[in-house]
C-alpha cells in the first residue's frame, strides 16, 4: 500500500472548473496574477485491500508560489463535516500538506470585499473583478 497522489483526469465535455464557486476564485486568482493549478493531484485517502485506491481527496487549488492548497467548499453543512473528516486524514496521512479551506461564509465575503456578486460576474463571463 503505497501512499501516493494520483494526477488528475481531464473533466468530460473540457470544463476545467467543477461550479461557479471555482471559476470565480480562478478569477480572482488571475486578476491578482497569483499562480494557481487547478486540482493537479488527489490524495489518496484509503485503499482496498490489493492496495489500489479506496478514497480520495482533489483540492481544488494548489497555489505554487505559497506552497499550499485551497479547497473551497460552498456545500450545506451536512456535506462539509464530510470534507472535514477528509481533511484530517489528509493530515494524518500527508503531513506536510496544507490545506487551506474556504467555507461558504469565507467565499462570499472574499468575493464581497472585491464588490463582486457572484451570480451576476458568472452570468455576464467575466473572468476578473473591475479594478
Amino acid at each position: 500500500m503505497s501512499r501516493r497522489a494520483r494526477p488528475r483526469q481531464p473533466r468530460p465535455g473540457g470544463e476545467p472548473f467543477a461550479n461557479d464557486s471555482e471559476r470565480v476564485f480562478a478569477s480572482l486568482l488571475d486578476f491578482y496574477a497569483v499562480r494557481y493549478v487547478y486540482e493537479p493531484v488527489e490524495f489518496v485517502l484509503d485503499w482496498h485491500r490489493d492496495g489500489r485506491p479506496k478514497a480520495g481527496f482533489r483540492p481544488d487549488f494548489y497555489l505554487p508560489d505559497h506552497g499550499c492548497f485551497v479547497e473551497i467548499t460552498t456545500l450545506d453543512q451536512r456535506l462539509v463535516t464530510r470534507k472535514h473528516a477528509k481533511l484530517r486524514r489528509l493530515a494524518l496521512l500527508y503531513p506536510d500538506v496544507e490545506v487551506k479551506l474556504l467555507h461558504r461564509r469565507d467565499y462570499r465575503a472574499l468575493v464581497a470585499r472585491h464588490g463582486l456578486v457572484v451570480h451576476d460576474l458568472v452570468r455576464a463571463g467575466v473572468s476578473a473583478p473591475a479594478a
